[in-house]
């Protein structure tokens, strides 16, 4: 973590494309800004979870923008009653809204507001997979993408992708139903929308996940992707393989995406997995080497 007197931080707000208000925390360096970096999230995780990274990023001197999607962490509001997160039963939003509509304006902020620095743009799981489907895809100069894969059941590792097959349908999709949402305690992590969960599942299922949805308009974004591509591949990440993360890289088919394989053993450590890239213990191995390559200059 970068110490307190080397970054600014501070909560703020913005509108999502709709209108809808979304919460941020952006990060600031005490010195210059040469960069503007947006991060995305995974599904289910909020956006604190990346605080470390962001501050790490900021010390080295970039503008970064963390949220949360509409239905999550702080973008899910809080009652007037009682504080609590108000329930999601009713609540509408898909994982196609978190991408067109919160990444998209997210995109649209950071690019207004710094305007002269190149965009930076980091993406986590499904944080990696909306960059495709954003209508604005061409205003970012540099991706990273991490442990962001097509995630088709299919191409998880075994036994994992059984866990995953038995959990989504015997009990995500039943309790979603019943409930009016999908419960984090199920096994998710974070509540999320009842359609966000079922579009989730309904990808999942699918052989080319959401390659295979004729209904997602969004998908003829991916071509409108023209900056620097590179997706880290974590060795023991059952969730994000090499073919799904090939997978998903073949969708950005105007450029020749780099998929970098990471092993722990390389970094260090024991494990990684789908989310251990974030940890703080990485901050001289994976953290410093995924920051100099989002600070170069783009070709």
């Amino acid at each position: 973590m970068a110490a307190p007197d080397d970054v600014f931080s501070d909560d703020i707000t913005f509108p999502a494309s709709d209108g809808f208000v979304l919460a941020a925390t952006l990060y600031l360096p005490r010195g210059a800004k040469r960069n503007a970096v947006l991060i995305n999230s995974a599904t289910a995780v909020p956006r604190k979870i990346y605080r470390g990274f962001a501050s790490y990023l900021a010390r080295r001197g970039s503008a970064v923008l963390t949220y949360d999607y509409r239905g999550t962490g702080g973008s899910r509001q809080p009652s007037l009653r009682s504080g609590q997160p108000v329930s999601l039963v009713g609540f509408k939003a898909t994982m196609a809204d978190w991408a067109e509509r919160d990444a998209a304006a997210a995109v649209a902020w950071m690019r207004q507001r710094y305007d002269t620095m190149p965009l930076r743009y980091v993406g986590h799981s499904f944080g990696g997979q909306a960059l495709g489907l954003l209508p604005n895809n061409d205003e970012v100069s540099r991706a990273l993408l991490i442990a962001a894969q097509a995630g088709s059941w299919k191409l998880m590792a075994a036994p994992e992708r059984y866990r995953v097959l038995l959990m989504l349908n015997l009990v995500g999709v039943p309790l979603t139903h019943l409930m009016g949402y999908a419960p984090g305690r199920a096994g998710l992590g974070e509540d999320l929308p009842k359609g966000v969960f079922l579009q989730w599942v309904d990808w999942v299922m699918r052989e080319r996940y959401m390659f295979d949805d004729e209904g997602l308009i969004a998908l003829a974004n991916f071509p409108f992707y023209h900056g620097a591509l590179r997706a880290l591949c974590i060795a023991d990440d059952p969730w994000a393989t090499r073919p799904a993360v090939e997978l998903l890289c073949a969708g950005f088919t105007s450029i020749n995406p780099q998929i970098i394989d990471i092993h722990p053993a390389e970094a260090g450590v024991a494990k990684i997995g789908h989310f251990g890239f974030f940890r703080p213990e990485h901050r001289d191995t994976l953290w410093r080497d995924a920051a100099e390559w989002l600070e170069q200059d783009s070709e």
